[in-house]
């Protein structure tokens, strides 16, 4: 039948170039691919995380932050000449798009008694005209102002910030943010052009989803074309020939192009966490083509062009129709993690899978008939070598077996030291600004990292109910205490101040005050008293019946967020009411959960995966025991790679929890060649299983060195993605398969010879 086929191809071969033209035609049809660069597409909208952030941002203002970060170079906010330019910069920044808040130390709304009133107004009014006692005494004010400190003023008064909030329209998220970027850009260049002894950084939500788009952008302009490149020099290295390497590069980017296309016209957004799919095909794409054409270039040997083409597709239809589909089962169990970018990254690459197989079965040798191919395979020597090393291994097959499962148990030892653990600020490497402006700005300011409390009264008006401030209060205290905090921001504390504002600025009355009524005059006092754009909606419901109480942090782990919200829910518990026992919300809390979410869920895709492969091998192989065989080296060297990656590493991150569904299909492909050809071999030429075995390496042992060092080539190209994400799913999948390799040569054929001694032909 495949004979048939083989013919049919040759036959209509004009046809079937002119068919995968017309195909990568239709599918540019999806072409320009639609960008999301906002951190939500992380999370499913029915994540209860993201619901619970999106019900506290409907709450309060619903805004995104750009945090500017100064810092002068004689380390001093507080001069005249600095604080000038934090006000000309706090002006200017109310006219950012889409701003709706400008919040610094000079527009800080201080307030102070005066007689019997209240004064509510900007911290620093005239910086250039304020005296050295004026300058001290603002300065002291600010570092003693618990909504300041550690927040918009360093504890050294050397650095300080800019809060910029950020309300988008939402009619045009693929634009939007990008515009407000534009903006910042052009303010911040204006800055430094006026007050060049300022350094600037900018940080913030908007700041961190552009870092997404900066990094898409760098692997679509660097990382392509290099695993372009790698590709082609490593095959012409190994091939030898460019009639093959052409052909083999051609199935490649049309694979590519084709599965981008067929991407965009499915309406599969593009993601920093997906942008690797173009290269991971890119990389797939090579091993089929490979297989094929080395089983053609040694066919034509001793039989003509068409004849050998005919003979490759006889000897690798089975096996590269069987790679392709436990590679394809392998990114589809991707569909089981919680993250939606994974979900998109499994169908990508499993479409680009499915073009690359279809491709390589008809396009490949359609075009190959055409192109001239030398009689004689220019690796020869590489055969001898790979019969060389087949003879070595049926030679020492005991020794190898003992010492191969010796290596492995002594590496697999070290997976329980891996946790499922991460740092969302930290997905980002040193070349993106983002990522050292962050940096800066924990090691001189305050923390990126926020959980929110949503705590409700109850009724209308009820947070200016003593016990309920009093609850409160004393949660921010127990927050404030922890080491891993460094502010709190609560509505308390302006109570407390506007309370000894009340009386004369006595600090023996700087508390809450016994009664309601009071309490609810002070805010409505405060209110009145503050101008366009600082108002307390970031702070109160409308009603007044909940507040949002804010806790900044320092820079902790996964693990150590999920760690202080638990002792946080065990304060709550012990301490207040059932209606003020709520769960913190914001990105931080977010990012911690949908980790351990990931991995469970992963776990039940990789049974599943797992599962189906063993499945379609046993009926492929038509062996149960064939089938189990072709999974050990398949399943050791995922254990093996979690085993370094847990001596060196040992923080596993959103993606590496999928690493063994997105290895699992490739690995699986090198025991599937192998095996094919042992089996041929043993069923077909009535060979003993030794030389069987030196049959498999004589015939692919080459092709699956070749293919595996391309694969390896190209995801070690992806650890060059400054995107932390894709550099260790790169890295790590390199490791797997070069593990791979090695067990599937000197693991595989000792199993073989051990458990198949029956009879040839069985």
């Amino acid at each position: 039948m495949v004979e048939r086929y083989g013919h049919w191809v040759i036959r209509w071969r004009y046809a079937v170039l002119l068919l995968t033209l017309v195909l990568a035609g239709l599918a540019s049809l999806g072409f320009p691919l639609k960008f999301d660069a906002d951190y939500r597409v992380f999370f499913s909208e029915d994540n209860p995380q993201l619901v619970a952030f999106d019900e506290n941002q409907n709450t309060y203002i619903k805004d995104d932050t750009v945090l500017f970060v100064l810092a002068p170079e004689d380390g001093k906010v507080f001069t005249r000449r600095n604080l000038a330019a934090v006000q000309w910069l706090t002006e200017e920044a109310w006219q950012i798009t889409y701003s709706i808040r400008v919040s610094s130390v000079t527009n800080f709304q201080h307030s102070y008694a005066e007689g019997d009133d209240i004064i509510v107004g900007d911290l620093i009014k005239d910086a250039k005209g304020l005296s050295d006692a004026e300058i001290t005494h603002a300065r002291e004010i600010a570092l003693a102002e618990p909504l300041l400190r550690n927040g918009l003023i360093s504890p050294a008064a050397h650095a300080t910030g800019i809060l910029v909030s950020i309300q988008l329209p939402g009619k045009r998220l693929d634009r939007e943010p990008l515009e407000v970027v534009e903006s910042v850009q052009a303010l911040r260049e204006k800055f430094q052009a006026k007050y060049p002894h300022i350094t600037t950084h900018l940080t913030g939500s908007i700041i961190y989803n552009d870092a997404y788009r900066e990094a898409s952008q760098h692997d679509y302009e660097t990382l392509i074309p290099l695993m372009f490149l790698i590709t082609v020099v490593v095959l012409w290295l190994l091939l030898g020939s460019f009639f093959s390497v052409f052909s083999s590069v051609l199935v490649i980017v049309f694979s590519t192009f084709m599965a981008m296309g067929l991407t965009g016209l499915a309406g599969i957004p593009f993601t920093a966490a997906t942008n690797g799919a173009p290269i991971i095909i890119l990389t797939l794409a090579v091993a089929d083509s490979v297989h094929i054409l080395m089983t053609f270039r040694l066919a034509l040997a001793d039989r003509g062009k068409r004849e050998a083409i005919v003979e490759s597709l006889r000897i690798n239809f089975q096996p590269v129709f069987l790679t392709s589909l436990t590679t394809i089962v392998g990114f589809l169990g991707l569909n089981f993690s919680e993250i939606p970018p994974l979900r998109d990254l499994g169908n990508i690459v499993a479409m680009g899978v499915a073009v690359a197989f279809v491709l390589s079965i008809a396009f490949l040798p359609a075009l190959i008939s055409l192109l001239p191919a030398s009689p004689r395979p220019a690796t020869a020597g590489s055969v001898r070598a790979m019969d060389r090393l087949g003879e070595f291994v049926v030679r020492r097959y005991r020794p190898l077996t003992w010492t191969m499962v010796a290596l492995a148990l002594a590496v697999v030892a070290f997976v329980p030291r891996n946790e499922v653990n991460d740092m969302f600020q930290e997905y980002f490497d040193e070349t993106i600004d983002f990522r050292v402006a962050t940096d800066f700005t924990a090691e001189n300011l305050t923390g990126l990292q926020r959980i929110d409390y949503s705590l409700k009264s109850g009724e209308p008006g009820g947070i200016s109910e003593p016990d309920f401030l009093q609850t409160v209060e004393a949660f921010a205290d127990w927050y404030r205490a922890q080491p891993e905090v460094l502010q709190v921001i609560s509505i308390t504390d302006i109570i407390k101040r506007l309370n000894r504002n009340a009386h004369g600025d006595d600090p023996a009355f700087y508390h809450l005050p016994a009664r309601r009524d009071l309490a609810a005059q002070y805010l409505l006092l405060y209110e009145l008293s503050l101008p366009y754009g600082l108002d307390l909606n970031h702070r109160l419901n409308v009603d007044k019946s909940a507040t949002r109480v804010t806790v900044v942090l320092k820079t902790l782990s996964d693990n150590d967020v999920l760690a202080l919200e638990g002792r946080a829910q065990g304060w709550l518990a012990d301490n207040a009411p059932a209606s003020l026992r709520v769960h913190g919300t914001g990105i931080s809390i977010m990012f911690a959960n949908i980790s351990y979410r990931n991995a469970r869920s992963l776990l039940l895709g990789s049974i599943v995966a797992l599962l189906s492969i063993s499945v379609v091998l046993m009926i492929a192989l038509r062996s149960v025991r064939f089938g189990l065989i072709s999974l050990i080296p398949s399943l050791i060297p995922i254990a093996m790679a979690y085993g370094i990656w847990g001596m060196f590493v040992g923080r596993i991150n959103l993606m590496l929890s999928g690493i063994a569904l997105i290895t699992l299909g490739i690995v699986v492909d090198n025991a599937v060649h192998f095996l094919s050809k042992y089996l041929r071999a043993r069923r077909e030429q009535g060979l003993d299983a030794p030389a069987a075995v030196r049959y498999a390496f004589n015939n692919v042992g080459l092709a699956l060195w070749i293919t595996s060092v391309v694969l390896i080539a190209g995801f070690l190209a992806m650890t060059f993605s400054p995107f932390y994400i894709n550099a260790n799913m790169g890295a790590m999948t390199a490791i797997t398969i070069g593990l791979a390799l090695i067990t599937d040569f000197f693991l595989l054929p000792p199993l073989l010879m051990r458990w198949d001694r029956g009879p040839a032909g069985a």
